[in-house]
């Protein structure tokens, strides 16, 4: 009984693995990029989004460093307060 059972679940595993084997793959080819000249109001148009793009980056890095700056000091205050409640322990624990 348990070698008949065990013989049909074999022969329905084998089944459904036969029905699910992958299809052809379909290859299909790349395409190639179709080259054109550019015109020159397309190419002073990208001279001049360029510039753009380069004058609002410069912007941002000098905005970037004015915060870079501002952080230091505020850093060094920071330090500073550190040092005098360090001191501030030191001296309360002798007294």
């Amino acid at each position: 009984m348990r070698s008949l059972f065990l013989s049909l679940i074999l022969a329905a595993l084998l089944v459904f693995t036969a029905g699910a084997q992958t299809p052809m793959p379909i290859i299909v080819p790349a395409m190639t990029p179709a080259t054109t000249a550019q015109s020159p109001v397309t190419a002073a148009v990208t001279t001049t989004s360029t510039q753009t793009t380069l004058k609002a980056l410069q912007a941002l890095r000098t905005a970037n460093d004015e915060i870079l700056k501002q952080q230091a000091a505020t850093l060094e205050k920071l330090d500073e307060i550190e040092k005098a409640a360090n001191e501030i322990r030191i001296y309360t624990k002798r007294g």
